[in-house]
């Protein structure tokens, strides 16, 4: 492979992951003013259901997702980035890339 084309392309991966690191560091600073998401915030984040908090070897969600802007469907099983802020109490949580809903608990009894 043409190093030129090598180093494009981990450009351009970096230039994403510097993209994301940014969407972060705006939602960090907004979080230590306002010490929560904003509404707007958690009607756009895709609901993660089943969740719980597992470690690859940083702590990340996994669970079944929807509304997720880049995994479409409902209910498909994702693995998250790494998890920065996370409240299961008023269900939400913040990964490296996004914010998340949090929907019923992997360890939740379910009626019926």
């Amino acid at each position: 492979m043409d190093t030129d084309q090598v180093w494009a392309e981990r450009r351009a991966g970096i230039e994403l992951e510097i993209e994301r690191l940014l969407r972060l560091v705006a939602d960090l600073k907004a979080f230590c003013v306002a010490k929560e998401p904003t509404d707007t915030q958690l009607a756009e984040a895709p609901v993660i259901e089943r969740w719980r908090v597992t470690s690859r070897p940083a702590y990340c969600l996994i669970g079944e997702v929807t509304g997720h802007p880049l995994m479409t469907g409902a209910g498909r099983r994702i693995v998250t980035s790494d998890v920065v802020l996370i409240d299961g109490e008023r269900g939400w949580a913040r990964t490296k890339s996004r914010w998340y809903r949090l929907g019923i608990h992997a360890t939740a009894k379910l009626d019926g």
